[in-house]
């Protein structure tokens, strides 16, 4: 199917959760203010490790945005999902009719989500015996408990999907419920990704080596694409687009925040610990894009970096650009938002890897 015979794809909702704002205006606000959400981790005990900051969110109150009902048995990973969706959805100002809930699906790029519930169901079941875990906490262990509580909670019944697919999940999400909308399958998408901060996936990265360390009365160095970098933060948050066709979005007189021109996807199966440091992957996903979109490298002027304050991933990064962009890579500079909203493995709240890169037509202007 060529591109002239796809249909256009708008973003008329934005939802986030993240360590520096909740909400469109706030989030957009903070990242032009250098405001970060980087602080020191208060969810568990850092204290028998090195690496005591990451981007937390805090005083979060999802019944604040969702009321008291229904959300005392869920996990943190839902909840900012959500909440996430709740502040999409009423961006989007899209009425959930009767009619209109089988035309409206839902696509959630989610990758350790599920980590802390596994965990803490399981060690109760080993404590304690199986006939005396808390059954309404089992569905939190499933991997599409989010994506699914999201269509449950807003009664959406067009398709439901979950995306594991790492630090690229997010943008997967994306890519796969503009397919949806371009073969006619839905009317609308609630579309994003989400991830939560736990002692559990931060041991995973801590026992890997790749978080920044430093002792308790300095702050480690933090700073992607810089030769002073220590390594990675965690962070955790939630961010839901509402994805229309343009024509749909036109008909119900919706705004169109950005559109989306292309999507492209591509994988280095070479080694699981390992990326590429001549990016060979990434550059053809970027080609993949960009040819769908119908630009070239001339068109682009902004780059959301995937680089992590890790050696490997940020000379990836570089690598690709100065391969796409050639001459004119030191003056598209990537920007990474990680540094002031930590790395958040796949909930993408506002950073986009290299292999997703955007025209600037579908950048996300400023709000309006």
């Amino acid at each position: 199917m060529t591109s002239d015979r796809l249909a256009r794809v708008a973003i008329t909702g934005i939802g986030v959760v993240a360590p520096n704002g909740t909400g469109r205006d706030e989030f957009w606000r903070n990242c032009f203010a250098g405001t970060s959400g980087i602080k020191p981790i208060t969810l568990f005990d850092t204290q028998p490790y090195r690496c005591h900051t990451g981007g937390e969110i805090t005083a979060f109150s999802p019944e604040d945005h969702l009321g008291p009902k229904g959300i005392r048995t869920l996990d943190r990973t839902t909840r900012l999902a959500l909440v996430a969706a709740k502040l999409a959805l009423d961006d989007a100002k899209l009425e959930i009719t009767p009619e209109a809930r089988k035309d409206i699906g839902v696509v959630l790029g989610c990758t350790m989500g599920s980590v802390r519930s596994i965990s803490e169901f399981d060690l109760e079941g080993l404590r304690e015996g199986p006939r005396y875990v808390n059954p309404a906490l089992f569905p939190n262990v499933v991997m599409n408990s989010p994506a699914s509580q999201i269509s449950i909670r807003f009664q959406l019944r067009g398709a439901n999907s979950t995306i594991s697919t790492g630090f690229s999940a997010g943008l997967d999400a994306i890519g796969y419920a503009m397919r949806l909308l371009q073969l006619g399958r839905v009317k609308a998408v609630v579309v994003g990704a989400v991830e939560e901060l736990c002692l559990q996936t931060f041991l995973g990265f801590y026992c890997l080596g790749l978080l920044a360390t430093g002792e308790l009365e300095s702050r480690p160095v933090f700073s992607p694409l810089h030769a002073r970098r220590s390594g990675t933060l965690l962070g955790e948050g939630a961010a839901v687009f509402v994805l229309e066709t343009l024509d749909e979005a036109r008909r119900r007189g919706a705004h169109a925040h950005a559109e989306v021109l292309g999507y492209g996807t591509a994988f280095h199966p070479a080694s699981m610990h390992r990326c590429d440091p001549s990016a060979t992957s990434a550059v053809s996903a970027v080609r993949e894009a960009m040819n769908e979109a119908r630009v070239g490298a001339h068109d682009i002027d902004y780059v959301g970096a995937c680089a992590n304050s890790t050696r490997a991933v940020d000379t990836m990064d570089m690598a690709a650009m100065k391969t796409v962009f050639g001459s004119r890579a030191s003056s598209t500079a990537p920007q990474c938002w990680q540094a002031r909203l930590s790395l958040t493995p796949s909930a993408r709240s506002s950073s986009v890897p290299p292999h997703a890169v955007q025209a600037k037509r579908a950048l996300i202007p400023s709000p309006r």
